[in-house]
């Protein structure tokens, strides 16, 4: 039996190792009896660069497709490789693929993954000083805990995750919440999973810059027909729409309660805050602006999706209602495709006798932007 089950367990192994490889790697194993060597990537070197890999005998072409950059070109060694080193990059987490013949695809080398209902990457980490928010410190740590439960509103099976801070099972006080939310084609994971949250509010609470805090992050959509219509939904008004307003439903009608039921938070509008990158910024506004009943802390990065029909988007919204707000924190970076339509919210805003604050910073739509934002906007909250 124990030999059956050793025969067995090779047999496996024999056939995810063929099948990972081409028809020419095929052919040299077994001609040569042995399969190609190892292959590092990506390497990081000591100044911050980094070299990419991938082997692809009969490609054409290859690309590096570098989360913040434009894509660059690989060239092939003798050995069927292709390679490229980039200068020296910043030190932070960087989503990247390959595109292969045009093709999209992963690197094979590297177990590092970022999740992703579209279009998932690989990442490399640029190591940091520990100074850096998103580096791992030797600090006390909170907890992630991740919540399913079937939604009424939508119709489908979801989830949430919730960030306790290290205090939260040594103390019986009630916390501040912050509900923190995605952008398009991310799942509920986002902000744990690639945007580091939690390292950064552990640092943050350790070195004593923000207040420990409740944070809940739900998965964004009012309708998964944004995801099945996938890059072209933005082309669907009715759908965007949909999605809205129903986010909005699962969000206070199902979310919150769970929260409110299951954890010690503030049950007070004073002690809410909503915030999100891109589709989950303007989430945030259309949420909180419209809720104020809700929420008194507003964050959005990099808005993204919303119509800029702002006087429907927001009906109730004017300079006295807005004397409720504590905080509406709208940021996006310069570079960002989004920039344009963030300005022009925060004009219209003014014109109606609202102050935001405004923020812009350098950069494209990207998780280097918003771990930023986060690193700033997370000290204003609950003062």
């Amino acid at each position: 039996m124990q030999r059956s089950l050793v025969l067995l367990s090779y047999l496996v192994l024999l056939f995810a190792l063929a099948a990972s490889l081409s028809a020419q790697e095929k052919k040299s194993v077994e001609s040569s009896g042995s399969p190609p060597a190892p292959m590092v990537s990506p390497e990081v070197h000591a100044d911050g660069s980094v070299t990419f890999r991938v082997r692809a005998p009969n490609a054409k072409a290859a690309k590096l497709e570098l989360e913040g950059a434009d894509p660059i070109d690989m060239q092939k060694n003798d050995r069927n490789i292709w390679r490229v080193t980039t200068g020296p990059l910043p030190p932070d987490y960087y989503g990247y693929s390959f595109a292969i013949d045009g093709v999209r695809t992963l690197d094979a080398s590297n177990h590092s993954l970022v999740p992703n209902l579209l279009t998932p990457d690989n990442f490399v980490h640029v190591l940091g000083p520990s100074s850096l928010p998103w580096e791992v410190n030797d600090v006390a740590h909170g907890e992630i805990h991740h919540h399913f439960y079937r939604s009424t509103v939508v119709d489908d099976e979801r989830d949430y995750y919730v960030y306790t801070p290290p205090s939260y099972h040594n103390s019986g006080q009630r916390y501040p919440v912050l509900y923190l939310l995605h952008g398009f084609s991310d799942d509920a994971s986002a902000w744990t999973a690639v945007g580091r949250m939690n390292v950064i509010f552990d640092n943050l609470i350790a070195e004593g810059k923000i207040k420990p805090m409740i944070v809940v992050m739900p998965l964004g959509y009012g309708t998964m027909e944004m995801i099945r219509l996938g890059w072209d939904t933005w082309n669907h008004p009715d759908v965007r729409d949909t999605n809205f307003k129903r986010f909005t439903e699962t969000l206070l009608t199902e979310v919150m309660p769970r929260v409110e039921g299951e954890y010690r938070v503030v049950k007070d509008r004073n002690s809410r805050a909503i915030a999100g990158l891109s589709m989950g910024g303007s989430e945030s506004l259309l949420t909180g602006l419209n809720h104020l009943d809700q929420f008194t802390w507003i964050g959005a990065f990099s808005s993204g999706g919303i119509p800029e029909d702002f006087d429907k988007d927001f009906p109730l919204l004017n300079a006295k209602s807005a004397q409720q707000l504590h905080l509406l924190w709208i940021a996006c970076g310069t570079e960002d495709h989004l920039i344009t339509v963030n300005r022009n919210l925060r004009a219209w805003l003014k014109s109606k006798g609202i102050q935001p604050t405004e923020i812009e910073t350098p950069g494209m739509h990207t998780w280097m932007v918003w771990r930023r934002n986060l690193v700033e906007f997370a000290p204003l909250l609950f003062k």
